[in-house]
């Protein structure tokens, strides 16, 4: 990974003091959605992940680049069903992964390949986390946008439904995703960049949502060695690239503020854009404040680094692409970049 040696020593020069402060907070927010938690026994991912199809591995109903052989993103757990009725659909109950507000949920299963899905609102370490669970049969009757739910509180009833995936009976399960919320306008960035294109979930359209990986969430808090902190794990997440923008007011900052980075250069002279890390699926992790004189280029968005070991393990976004052995940002890395800064 290429840096130049002044990022690197104000970007870590800080990350010891964030995670020690992280560390004070230190706690396991978050639970299974269902009552399957066979994650946690070794050798039995099978009983736990519903893979795409019986030859494919339990990986393919994980998190990550695990779709159409390594290409395609799938951006949550498939949490495999426990319970059926008589005629074989799952009954099991979907239950708030921790306490939060109700913020969105759709019926209307044609309009999402989520089908019918919920998302949550949660604040874990003053950083706010949005679970979603998707494929639902029924909502909790009654269930309102604005509700406050308890964690381990059903909220809804696991089943199959979808816009255009045939979901099996035999693999029915719930989608489940961890997510952070990229822009409050994203409405109106979507019109703008999407013209004529239909946009029925608003800000909880599933492009607004940047998926953390659940399973390494659930099975870090589960591990007795060691204290999980959100923050941490978020701020540790392995970086696919860094890139400069020239924005200095966007949602993102004031959202997760925790993630933001002292400069004494730029406040000393004043903000003029920021370095901002990514990570193989978008997520902005840590975000640095850039004064004019630290800048080197006009441009609106400037790549600065490429993980390329990264890059070649979790190809899947095609946020970074290699044109005559230079690395840009693709078509999917500008959007991304767009959209958190618009």
């Amino acid at each position: 990974m290429i840096f130049l040696n002044f990022h690197r020593a104000v970007f870590f020069a800080i990350a010891p003091t964030l995670f020690f402060c992280a560390s004070l907070f230190a706690q396991s927010p978050f639970q299974f959605p269902t009552a399957n938690q066979s994650l946690y026994e070794r050798g039995s991912e099978l009983n736990f992940f519903a893979p795409t199809a019986p030859d494919k591995p339990w990986t393919s109903g994980s998190f990550g680049c695990v779709r159409d052989n390594g290409t395609r993103m799938h951006e949550g757990l498939d949490i495999r069903h426990l319970q059926t009725d008589r005629r074989g659909e799952p009954t099991d109950p979907v239950m708030a992964t921790a306490d939060g507000t109700v913020v969105y949920f759709s019926m209307k299963p044609s309009l999402s390949n989520y089908g019918n899905y919920i998302v949550i609102r949660h604040v874990v370490e003053g950083l706010e986390i949005y679970s979603l669970y998707a494929h639902l049969s029924m909502v909790r009757p009654g269930l309102k946008i604005g509700e406050q739910v308890k964690g381990s509180e059903v909220i809804a009833t696991m089943g199959r439904t979808s816009n255009g995936e045939v979901i099996l009976k035999e693999r029915a399960h719930v989608h489940f995703e961890l997510n952070v919320l990229v822009n409050d306008n994203f409405s109106a960035w979507f019109t703008k960049n999407s013209p004529g294109e239909r946009n029925d979930h608003g800000e909880w359209n599933g492009q607004n949502l940047n998926g953390l990986d659940p399973r390494q969430i659930l099975l870090a808090e589960h591990n007795p060695a060691t204290k999980f902190s959100l923050l941490n794990f978020i701020r540790s997440q392995t970086e696919l690239c860094r890139v400069l923008v020239r924005a200095t007011n966007f949602p993102y900052l004031k959202r997760y503020a925790a993630l933001v980075l002292r400069n004494p250069v730029a406040e000393k002279q004043g903000i003029a854009g920021y370095e901002i890390a990514l990570n193989y699926n978008g997520v902005a992790f840590a975000l640095m404040p850039r004064a004019e004189s630290e800048i080197k280029s006009r441009a609106k968005i400037q790549l600065l680094s490429v993980n390329e070991t990264e890059e070649n393990a979790n190809p899947c976004r095609k946020l970074v692409v290699k044109r005559g052995g230079h690395w840009e940002l693709g078509n999917e890395g500008l959007r991304d970049v767009d959209l958190l800064t618009y």
